[in-house]
């Protein structure tokens, strides 16, 4: 107990920080290329398809396999464990980049229709994909681990902090993105991403310590290991959980809604309402509203109970879809130029919608962990919570074809090509993707409320 009091008095320890800073460098890494990898995809060839089912596929791998991968860190450590995920992470992004630089492939202009990569672009994205989606699994438990164990009573300033910084990684992995695909082209957006997993690497290397050691083992919380037959048998235990099922079918709502900003909005982006989009920079906007506005929306519905928190947040999310209607029927439409001739309509409210998202997201992410907690049965919290990811892997997973199909079959039906290789899109059905959108956000708050009446009509 001394240990615990000591580091409780004396401030955040070493291995805490340094787990902040690693933890800015890998989501720097991350959303780097993140808003770009469905057009990236798009113009090597890739179809309407290809790049959004991937790119839902690695979203789901980041936020399944910490279930797998949170276990083995507990026994082979965090450091370790880092120091092997930043390899991965660092030979994924250098794999994705590799058809173009190494491969003698080039990015097209535009994002075609047709399928026309071979498997010398085919098989390293897909090799690519797999290996980002193992490498970020294993971060995820290792940096929140650490701030749960070295926050000690302060686990909610800790938490605060670790959330700060997440979003100024974000901020700055989205600039630097900016500029080296301005200067080069846009598969050095993997460059900077391999740049700040080989950072991420010797900051662990030289300055992170497990907390385990740091602290020794009165502190350390250990778990007990884990065979792979009691991981598979943990998730059958929770998955036959009814009430807690249907919680991860009915939340998983929101997180497809929250997919299709680096899905359908890319594409909409790039092939409706300009050439060269700055996704990079109109993304910008959902770090930018957490950080400027977390510590408001805290103190202000803080108190809400937890699934309204939620509803609302859900509610904003399809209504951050429905305002693109706006531009669509404005005189100009959506190309037409604001802001002195520099941003078009619809890139305009496609920041406002990013920008809505993250309000939703504030309103959600973090009172879903306390909802989880509430329903989990007693005694198997921390069991229950290990699985509050998989919302956003179910999302992504279905999100991503679901997203292309919505905008390729839905959004853009009887479109025109325009000479300039955009396309001009029917107000009709432009309005009806959105509206689809909109739809499903509706939808997944009222059967959110109407599962919390089912839950208050029969307790344990």
């Amino acid at each position: 107990m001394e240990n615990t009091k000591e580091m409780e008095q004396s401030g955040f320890p070493r291995s805490f920080w340094t787990a902040n800073l690693t933890e800015l460098f890998e989501r720097g890494a991350y959303y780097a290329m993140a808003s770009f990898v469905v057009l990236y995809l798009g113009q090597l060839g890739l179809g309407d398809y290809w790049p959004s089912n991937l790119n839902g596929i690695l979203w789901s791998l980041v936020y399944f396999l910490p279930i797998l991968s949170g276990t083995i860190a507990d026994q082979i450590g965090f450091r370790k464990s880092l120091l092997i995920a930043f390899v991965f992470l660092a030979a994924g992004y250098f794999t994705m980049g590799y058809p173009v630089w190494f491969g003698g492939y080039a990015l097209n202009q535009t994002v075609e229709s047709s399928m026309s990569a071979g498997s010398g672009v085919l098989v390293p994205v897909i090799l690519a994909i797999v290996i980002i989606g193992i490498g970020g699994s294993i971060i995820k438990p290792c940096i929140s681990g650490t701030v749960q164990k070295t926050s000690g009573a302060r686990a909610t300033l800790g938490f605060g902090i670790f959330y700060m910084v997440i979003n100024i990684g974000s901020l700055v992995g989205r600039g630097v993105s900016f500029v080296m695909r301005k200067q080069f082209d846009l598969s050095y957006i993997f460059a900077v991403s391999v740049f700040f997993s080989i950072i991420a690497f010797f900051a662990v290397l030289f300055f992170y310590t497990d907390p385990d050691k740091e602290y020794g083992a009165v502190t350390a919380d250990k778990k007990p290991k884990k065979s792979v037959f009691r991981i598979l048998a943990d998730m059958v235990l929770v998955l036959k959980n009814l009430r807690f099922a249907m919680f991860l079918i009915v939340s998983s709502g929101f997180f497809f809604i929250y997919s299709q900003v680096y899905n359908v909005l890319p594409l909409y982006l790039k092939k409706v309402v300009e050439l060269d989009p700055a996704v990079d920079l109109i993304t910008m906007a959902n770090p930018f509203v957490i950080v400027f506005f977390q510590l408001l929306i805290t103190k202000k519905f803080g108190k809400m109970k937890p699934i309204n928190s939620i509803v609302v947040g859900i509610i904003i999310i399809g209504v951050s879809m429905v305002i693109n209607l706006i531009p669509i029927f404005m005189s100009g439409g959506v190309r037409s130029l604001t802001f002195g001739e520099f941003i078009p309509l619809g890139s305009l409210f496609i920041i406002l919608t990013v920008a809505l998202i993250a309000f939703g997201e504030l309103f959600t992410s973090a009172r879903t962990y306390e909802y989880i907690g509430a329903i989990a049965p007693k005694g198997q919290e921390g069991l229950f919570l290990g699985y509050a990811n998989l919302p956003m892997a179910i999302g992504a997973l279905i999100g991503g074809p679901a997203g292309a199909f919505i905008f390729n079959e839905i959004m853009c039906k009887n479109a025109v090509k325009l000479e300039s290789g955009l396309l001009e899109l029917s107000p009709l059905w432009n309005s009806m993707g959105w509206l689809i959108l909109m739809a499903i956000g509706f939808a997944s708050a009222l059967s959110m409320r109407m599962y919390n009446r089912w839950l208050q009509r029969n307790p344990v």
